[in-house]
């Protein structure tokens, strides 16, 4: 019997020896009156155990019955054994027809050992304020990850999303971050939502120049050359803290995309990249919140398609030499000669690389003939690979190798430099005779 209980009792004993009134009880016991004088006749007749409540220790009248509870444990075990309480509760009703609220599941998950508390996990940076308009600052980020699990290599996803109201703006698997697949999923985001007024990026080199004395270039890369272009400013954070925003939106989308991927059975890029569409609109109308004021800074994109193109490619500028020859990428080019061309030596003209693999060398816009020499290449030995980049440096190199001739051992004679003469050697009564003969 709880304190609350045995005070009760006590008042009660007191009405009924006449020691206290029934209005006074009341108002010790903060009830009514009429429930004082309930409570007073089930302590005449059944004693002070009558005061208890009669629904103490039974089972609540709303109470799933223990088969559900088995039944969504068991369902749990077999297909969602990894899920949050929240996404799993979501695919029992989706994909099953059975309805149990998130923190009912998330109580049976944790008592039976298949999810841990939060005071259990580990705790994060409380987030900053957002930004109050859509499309003022959107933070970008690459995410190495197996996101088709075994089905497939481990790739990265490039996640575009506005700070201002967490949305996503533009998935993209690609086989590493580069400046390429960046290219690749601007040109999509700048087709679909037009300019943003500024992205958050981390430090990776696709964004910025690592040395502060490295020569050409203006003093930015080539993915922020192509923003300037456009209009476009690009912000690097100094922690990865500063832009949690997109550091939690890729813990999620670890989470909740690759089990969505597993689901609908996809197992390559090109096909999660048709996916992420739909993706991207559920995620959205679930998660999403209002901006804090109704504009939207994102600008139309008024550059023709042509000069998006060129925009959007690796652009350097190189010297052509007396025998109108140039360097590119370990490459010796020769202009084919042409009026244009020979009065471009001593000159730089403008180099342009698409991710389709084309290349062109243009002179105040106009294209020159050329032909590559030295086609066969290396990864340069001991090159400084980022870690971000090693997957498709080693998928570089593993394609090149595989690509070269079997190895082979040499043997004595061909180490040796032996060279048989077709002469049949004489045998040991022919060398008698020959030795013979030439005395």
């Amino acid at each position: 019997m709880s304190d609350r209980d045995l005070r009760r009792v006590e008042v009660l004993a007191e009405v009924a020896c006449g020691r206290l009134t029934a209005a006074a009880a009341a108002g010790v016991l903060a009830l009514s009156e009429r429930q004082v004088w309930r409570l007073l006749r089930r302590y005449r007749t059944g004693g002070g155990g009558a005061v208890v409540h009669r629904a103490r220790g039974r089972s609540s009248n709303r109470r799933l019955d223990d088969g559900v509870q088995d039944l969504a444990l068991e369902l749990v075990r077999r297909h969602y054994r990894d899920f949050g309480p929240t996404l799993a509760a979501e695919k029992l009703a989706e994909r099953h027809g059975l309805v149990v609220s998130r923190e009912t599941l998330r109580g049976w998950m944790v008592q039976a050992e298949l999810w841990l508390p939060r005071a259990q996990r580990r705790q994060f940076h409380r987030p900053r304020l957002r930004r109050e308009r859509l499309g003022e600052l959107v933070q970008i980020d690459g995410s190495e990850h197996r996101w088709f699990e075994d089905r497939a290599e481990p790739c990265t996803l490039l996640v575009f999303i506005d700070d201002a109201t967490g949305r996503l703006m533009q998935l993209r698997f690609v086989s590493s971050e580069s400046a390429f697949s960046y290219f690749e999923a601007l040109g999509g985001y700048l087709s679909r939502h037009g300019r943003p007024l500024a992205f958050y990026s981390d430090k990776h080199t696709v964004f910025r120049v690592a040395r502060s004395e490295a020569k050409g270039g203006q003093g930015m890369t080539q993915f922020g050359r192509a923003l300037a272009e456009l209009g476009v400013e690009i912000l690097c954070a100094n922690s990865s803290q500063a832009k949690g925003r997109v550091e939690r939106a890729n813990r999620t989308l670890q989470d909740r995309l690759v089990k969505e991927l597993r689901l609908a059975g996809i197992a390559d890029r090109e096909a999660g990249n048709g996916f992420v569409a739909g993706f991207m609109e559920r995620f959205n109308a679930q998660f999403a919140v209002t901006p804090a004021r109704p504009e939207d800074l994102h600008r139309p994109l008024v550059v023709p398609a042509e000069r998006l193109r060129d925009i959007l490619c690796w652009r350097e500028r190189r010297y052509v030499g007396r025998q109108l020859t140039l360097s590119y990428e370990r490459q010796r080019i020769m202009l084919g000669e042409t009026d244009v061309t020979r009065g471009l030596v001593g000159q730089y003209v403008d180099s342009y690389a698409f991710a389709d693999g084309r290349l062109e060398f243009r002179w105040q816009g106009v294209a020159l003939p050329y032909t590559v020499f030295d086609k066969n290449q290396r990864v340069t030995h001991a090159a400084v690979v980022e870690n971000k980049r090693l997957s498709a440096a080693l998928a570089q190199v593993k394609e090149m190798q595989d690509a070269l001739p079997a190895p082979r051992m040499q043997t004595n004679s061909e180490r040796i430099g032996y060279r048989r003469t077709g002469r049949k050697p004489p045998g040991r009564q022919g060398a008698e005779i020959i030795r013979s003969a030439a005395e």
